[in-house]
């Protein structure tokens, strides 16, 4: 969108901040189990993902196809139904985060 003003202390709009998604060898993501707050449920925790939403969000839908089990991607983290956290660090490994534990 496009405004005009004869004001020269008028205010533009802001551009939308762009976070640029480190290499999957950079990425420092730490993998836990979790049980409160989820009716006596567990889940797994990926958290440290530094990047966009949409790589985010990818990330999540390749676990969780391969965990053969639901989740969500949300404020930098994913969250795994169950208890996974040996095979999604063993995914990660493959594909290549490194730094994962």
């Amino acid at each position: 969108m496009f405004y005009y003003s004869t004001n020269p202390d008028a205010m533009r709009p802001e551009e939308p901040e762009v976070v640029e998604t480190l290499a999957p060898d950079r990425q420092k993501l730490r993998v836990s189990i979790e049980r409160k707050g989820r009716g006596g449920k567990t889940a797994t925790i990926v958290k440290g993902f530094v990047g966009s939403d949409d790589d985010l969000n990818d990330l999540a839908k390749q676990l969780k196809s391969r965990c053969g089990t639901g989740g969500s991607a949300k404020d930098g983290e994913i969250i795994i139904q169950g208890e996974l956290k040996e095979k999604i660090v063993t995914l990660l490994q493959q594909l290549g985060y490194s730094n994962s534990k």
